[in-house]
């Protein structure tokens, strides 16, 4: 069972979004400040379909070339107020930051019910995250005991892998945990994620939509089943996918 984190596991998604729309608010001031076109406020649709589950600089670039705008690159070690898309991503990096020290993640109690389950049946577990700061999280909330391997965005710049929707990250979970794609599955609730276990061809790939949000986007993305809780996920009834 290979996890996100994010929106799966623990509700940092929330404090993400809140840190995204900080960054955007705060470039978008900055243009006007000189004089430059804004744009358009960021909001929850944008978060969704430009920038979650995506590596930071990704996200930037998405949501800035929706509204018309280009920036260089950059390089991981830009500042904050370099005005990159790494430059950027650092900035969102540190409202992720200080909001996640001010007010720690939220787990979903169906999340912990469903890894003590899983960890009774004798199943591998991995988190799959494009955070850089899964690590802490999942320290910070008492969680990483659960999962045998862990790859995350700071994976993502050591090993010049590309991000979600790029398969590249799950397959690396699954070579972690030593088994073949088609014999693991994969829970995403980013259309990015669940669009690269799709693209790795994992056996299930399981959408979940919580708060109301829309299934259907999910299962277009290519997810075989998508639930609300973890605890609704009974792999015996599973319709597991390319399995050999």
């Amino acid at each position: 069972m290979i996890l996100d984190l994010d929106g799966v596991i623990t509700h940092t998604a929330k404090l993400h979004s809140l840190a995204w729309k900080q960054l955007f608010d705060t470039y978008h001031q900055k243009l006007l400040a000189r004089g430059q076109p804004g744009y358009p406020d960021f909001t929850e649709r944008d978060y969704h379909l430009y920038v979650d589950g995506k590596p930071r600089q990704n996200g930037v670039q998405d949501f800035l070339e929706s509204r018309g705008i280009s920036l260089p690159m950059g390089d991981h070690e830009d500042s904050p107020d370099q005005e990159t898309l790494h430059g950027l991503a650092n900035l969102k990096n540190t409202f992720f930051a200080a909001a996640l020290e001010q007010q720690g993640p939220e787990v979903f109690p169906d999340a912990v019910e469903a890894l003590h389950q899983w960890r009774k049946q004798g199943l591998k577990l991995a988190v799959a995250s494009s955070s850089k700061n899964c690590k802490e999280v999942l320290e910070i909330a008492k969680l990483e005991h659960f999962f045998d391997a862990r790859i995350d965005g700071t994976h993502l710049q050591l090993w010049d892998m590309p991000g979600k929707p790029a398969p590249d990250m799950f397959l690396a979970a699954a070579s972690a945990l030593e088994v073949a794609p088609e014999h693991a599955a994969v829970i995403e609730d980013a259309i990015s994620g669940i669009q690269a276990a799709a693209a790795g061809q994992f056996g299930l790939v399981i959408g979940v939509a919580r708060f109301g949000a829309g299934k259907e986007p999910l299962r277009n993305a290519g997810a075989h089943l998508v639930v609300t809780r973890l605890t609704e996920i009974s792999l015996e009834n599973a319709p597991v996918q390319n399995a050999g």
